[in-house]
């Protein structure tokens, strides 16, 4: 049976940040909707693209070389191998597509580390 996916409905069943929730599976890929507040750890995913599109707020992804601004309605694709930063001054609501091996924290393994569950 096919079932729509309600972004707002997604976004409003879960507050804490940084800890991403799968709402859908294309292949062997994970959509996934994440509120973000704060900074991030810097960190790179070394075998996976990923995919950042703003639904709510103003993300910077930091790089070492520059920042990246992102308002409502913008995306980055952050391309395998590329450390970076997610920094959110207010609450930024998220959606991100990313292969299904992808761990949040990418080459690290720490407190914020997470496995995502589907909601």
């Amino acid at each position: 049976m096919l079932k729509k996916i309600s972004f707002s409905e997604k976004f409003a069943s879960f507050s804490e940040p940084w800890q991403p929730k799968i709402v859908g599976e294309i292949n062997d890929t994970h959509v996934k909707v994440v509120k973000l507040e704060g900074e991030f750890v810097w960190h790179s995913h070394e075998h996976e693209d990923e995919m950042f599109i703003v639904v709510k707020g103003k993300l910077t992804i930091k790089f070492r070389d520059q920042d990246v601004h992102l308002s409502e309605g913008e995306a980055l694709v952050i391309p395998k191998g590329i450390e970076h930063q997610p920094v959110a001054e207010d609450e930024v609501y998220a959606i991100l597509i990313e292969p299904s091996t992808t761990v949040n924290t990418g080459n690290l393994t720490n407190e914020r580390t997470y496995i995502p569950p589907k909601i």
